[in-house]
């Protein structure tokens, strides 16, 4: 299969060059480094997976090449759980001591985590790495903010939708190609089989309700002279919100066990049989593989909300980055460099599934492996990020739009009034970070 052609195309479609523009100049902090000792121990912070195995040995086999390299270091990894970041790692920015000397990062932390000072410009190292010069334009765009470079991206992420040909084979239906066929999918499915989610939803699942927003012309906010105002009231918002919510409750998703769940629960509820749908990441992949559906499933596209179109995918990733305070910088930056390395970039594929960040590896992992397909697709019909403001982070930490939908779900709000409310929350937090 030749995606090699295409998928370096796509990439051009990632919305990540907006992380360069911020309303504010990045602070700064003074737990700068006293020195650069060049032999210890790191510390660093990778983000706990849902199947974190596979991760775990990818990472051994890099920190032993460093070690290899570098006599008189070592390297200590910590797995974090990704729905606490934001507390640990801001309290890691102001407490140098105790602070881990890098971390794993998602993309819509970078312009949050340069304004608090955290974060160690790795520019003039980045521009000297071989390597680097193959990175995808807009993967280094995820960490970059005002030109300088504040770490290595890791991977690419984007979503797409994982459904279970056995069921749907045995209910004689097909995949679905418009978003209202998606929701009377999921309810026929979940009639028929009361036993399973029709398509596996969460409350608190931001990004998997994202593309039903931006496919219904929503947008998150909007941007005017730097500035950002929420959107996410506007009437094309509100569609795009009615429709995933309408997928909470007892003829798909009840409101009681589906509130409250995240990305990483709505994956897991399909990879143990118990949804025939989810929206899952590419990253997802091993995690699935590893579960009871394996060999009983497929992924497509998420459908639009037209028939036939692509609803528009958060272009997520990861990135690891050091830390200011780090008294270990030259070590840390080469440690960085051995966790995101063009190897360990294209072992994490084979063992997690995810998409590298360097075309050319791209091109390669994509000839060998067929279920990056749908991505690939998935990222050549457009996808969005979100608002380039250091306060994303704070929206993002304070969960502003998973509350907004459990309180739709659970009936305490209409969608007018729970999305006004997150709005008004959302321009304090803009305000806050500008």
């Amino acid at each position: 299969m030749k995606l090699s052609a295409r998928i370096a195309a796509p990439a051009a479609a990632l919305v990540l060059a907006g992380l360069t523009a911020t309303a504010c100049a990045p602070q700064t902090s003074d737990t700068g480094a006293k020195g650069d000792e060049k032999t210890g121990t790191l510390r660093v912070w990778l983000f706990q997976e849902v199947g974190n195995k596979p991760k775990e040995q990818v990472v051994d086999a890099a920190v032993a090449d460093f070690e290899k390299t570098h006599k008189g270091a070592k390297a200590e990894i910590e797995y974090i759980p990704v729905d606490t970041r934001a507390q640990r790692i801001k309290a890691a920015f102001n407490d140098p001591k105790s602070a881990p000397d890098l971390i794993e990062y998602g993309n819509t932390d970078t312009a949050g985590y340069v304004k608090d000072g955290g974060l160690a410009d790795v520019s003039k190292e980045f521009a000297a790495w071989d390597e680097a010069k193959d990175t995808d334009p807009t993967a280094k765009q995820s960490v970059t903010v005002d030109g300088k470079v504040y770490g290595a991206p890791l991977f690419v992420g984007v979503r797409a939708l994982y459904y279970r040909t056995d069921i749907f084979k045995d209910l004689g239906i097909e995949p679905p190609k418009s978003q209202a066929e998606l929701v009377s999918t999921a309810k026929k499915i979940h009639k028929k089989k009361p036993e399973l989610y029709g398509l596996a939803v969460g409350g608190a699942y931001t990004y998997g309700a994202m593309p039903f927003i931006w496919a219904n012309g929503g947008e998150l906010a909007d941007e005017s002279g730097g500035t950002y105002k929420a959107a996410i009231n506007s009437d094309r918002a509100r569609k795009g919100i009615e429709v995933y919510t309408s997928l909470f409750g007892d003829s798909n998703c009840p409101a009681a066990k589906c509130a409250a769940m995240g990305g990483n629960a709505t994956v897991t509820a399909f990879a143990s049989g118990k949804a025939a749908m989810a929206i899952g990441g590419d990253f997802s992949h091993a995690a699935v593989e590893a579960g009871s559906v394996k060999g009983k499933y497929a992924v497509v596209p998420l459908p639009g909300a037209s028939e036939g179109s692509i609803a528009p995918a958060f272009a997520g990733g990861n990135n690891i980055g050091v830390l200011k305070s780090s008294s270990h910088r030259t070590l840390a930056v080469d440690l960085m460099k051995s966790l995101t390395g063009k190897q360990t970039q294209e072992k994490l594929f084979d063992a997690m599934g995810f998409l590298p960040t360097y075309t050319d590896v791209r091109a390669t992992v994509a000839q060998k492996e067929p279920f990056v397909e749908p991505f690939v697709k998935t990222l050549g019909a457009g996808a969005k990020f979100v608002p380039a403001s250091p306060g994303w982070g704070q929206i993002d930490s304070s969960l502003i739009l998973p509350t907004m939908f459990q309180e739709i779900v659970s009936g305490r709000k209409d969608v007018a009034q729970a999305s006004d409310d997150a709005a008004k929350k959302m321009d304090a937090a803009f305000a806050d970070a500008g």
